[in-house]
C-alpha cells in the first residue's frame, strides 16, 4: 500500500489529506529509522537499546515494523515497582553504547497510555534514568488520525516500512 492509497474521511480534503498524510508519514518515519537503530543488536552496529511497550501486540507491531532487539513488555504480571526495578538493575541509568538513555519508553499515546508514559517517566527519573521519548512523541503528533495504539501501527506497517527502510 501506498500513502495515495490512504483511504481518507470524508469530510476532507483528499488532496490535502494525502499531502498531510505523506508528511506525517516522513516525520514519524524518521524517528522510527532512528529508534530501530538504537534498538538493534551491537552485531547489527546498533545500540542495543531495549524498547518498553505495554504488551504482547505492541511487541509484535513493533516487530512488524522493524525492530530487531530487546523489546520489554510492561505488563507482565509484576507491579510496577518491581517493573521499574527491573530497568533500573538490568539496563542501568546510561546506555553503554551510545551514552544515551538506556530504555526507549512506548506506551499507546491514548489517555490511559499517556498516564502510564508519565508514571514511568517520573518513576525512573527519580532513579537519574533519563528515557528516550522520541519516538512516542512524534507518533502522538502525527498518528492520532491512524489510530491511539501501538497496536494499530500493524495496519500501516506496509506504508511505513518503506519510509523507514528509506531513513535507515
Amino acid at each position: 500500500m501506498k500513502i495515495e492509497d490512504l483511504p481518507e474521511p470524508a469530510h476532507r480534503n483528499t488532496a490535502n489529506f494525502r499531502a498531510n498524510s505523506a508528511e506525517r508519514y516522513s516525520k514519524v518515519a524518521r524517528v522510527f529509522a532512528e529508534s530501530i537503530r538504537r534498538n538493534s543488536p551491537v552485531d547489527l552496529e546498533g545500540s542495543n537499546c531495549p524498547v518498553l511497550v505495554e504488551g504482547k501486540r505492541d511487541e509484535e507491531a513493533l516487530r512488524d515494523m522493524g525492530f530487531r532487539g530487546i523489546i520489554e513488555q510492561f505488563n507482565r504480571g509484576w507491579d510496577q515497582s518491581r517493573v521499574i526495578a527491573y530497568l533500573y538493575d538490568t539496563y542501568g541509568s546510561k546506555n553503554p553504547i551510545d551514552s544515551g538513555p538506556p530504555v526507549i519508553v512506548l506506551m499507546d499515546w491514548d489517555r490511559t497510555g499517556g498516564r502510564l508514559q508519565s508514571t514511568i517517566r517520573k518513576r525512573l527519573e527519580s532513579l537519574d534514568v533519563k528515557i528516550d521519548e522520541s519516538l512516542w512523541y512524534s507518533l502522538m503528533r502525527s498518528m492520532k488520525p491512524e489510530g491511539r495504539t501501538v497496536e494499530a501501527l500493524r495496519a500501516h506497517a506496509d506504508v511505513l516500512s518503506p519510509l523507514i527502510q528509506d531513513n535507515m
